[in-house]
């Protein structure tokens, strides 16, 4: 990836979505977490996905990941139908393409920190090298003095930023990250969000699901959903910037 201008269109999809469902038995009712959702997101945007609890925002997120398949419709990603995709097909395609960030960060706890970001390498076929580049990313992070360390012995912020630096390691096309800064104190928030943004402003694309106002009001695109289904889509300009890039070298202040 390479920097470019926020405001510039993309010339291809990265998601598409086409008529998506997912439903989940429940006693003798069926629960319809995401409805007949269509969606359209173009390679190189930052999306923020908000709503309610229990709108379906996770769900949906969870299908464009593959870490969930669709009870119906499609859910075609980078141009792979992930559909047709094996779990073991599922679970390659993510090491290779994607870059994921959980609300509860996700880090193996008996992996160090620079071991927890070099692991999707591992899955990707290609730990030659990993500990370098997992060394340079929590560098960039503002981590490198504690790899060595466990994630019991970090605090929240830290073990987000790990979990980001997990996420960039392989430079992936797409991150997706559910809630990232929602167990974190605004200072730490901050952190992480200038991070993904930091990655967005590289080329990246940028799935965000959030409750967090400020991050919703930064994003360039806007969608809401309410009871499973897709209620609002948003587009406006941002003139949000980070405070640290993910490039070669420590972080540093981006340009006003």
């Amino acid at each position: 990836m390479t920097d470019r201008d926020p405001g510039a269109s993309a010339a291809s999809d990265m998601a598409v979505l086409v008529g998506v469902s997912r439903t989940y038995p429940a006693g003798d009712r069926t629960l319809s977490a995401v409805k007949d959702v269509s969606l359209r997101v173009a390679a190189g945007e930052w999306v923020a996905l908000v709503g309610p609890s229990g709108s379906g925002k996770s769900t949906l997120l969870n299908l464009m990941a593959g870490l969930d398949r669709p009870s119906g419709g499609q859910v075609v990603v980078g141009g792979q139908d992930l559909s047709r995709l094996s779990e073991e097909g599922l679970a390659r395609w993510r090491a290779r393409n994607l870059g994921i960030v959980f609300q509860f960060f996700q880090l193996l706890p008996t992996l160090t920190a620079r071991e927890n970001v070099a692991l999707p390498l591992e899955f990707a076929g290609h730990p030659r090298g990993g500990r370098a580049r997992a060394s340079d990313l929590l560098d960039h992070v503002g981590l490198g003095p504690l790899g060595d360390h466990l994630p019991g012995e970090l605090s929240g912020g830290e073990q987000q930023r790990v979990a980001v630096a997990r996420a960039l390691v392989n430079d992936p096309p797409l991150i997706v990250a559910d809630e990232p800064t929602g167990n974190l104190d605004a200072a730490s928030g901050a952190a992480v969000l200038d991070l993904l943004v930091g990655y967005w402003r590289r080329g990246g694309t940028l799935i965000v699901v959030t409750h967090d106002e400020s991050l919703a009001r930064s994003a360039p695109r806007l969608l809401a959903m309410a009871d499973g289904g897709l209620v609002r889509d948003e587009r406006r300009p941002t003139s949000a910037g980070p405070r640290y890039r993910i490039a070669p070298g420590a972080p540093v202040p981006a340009e006003a």
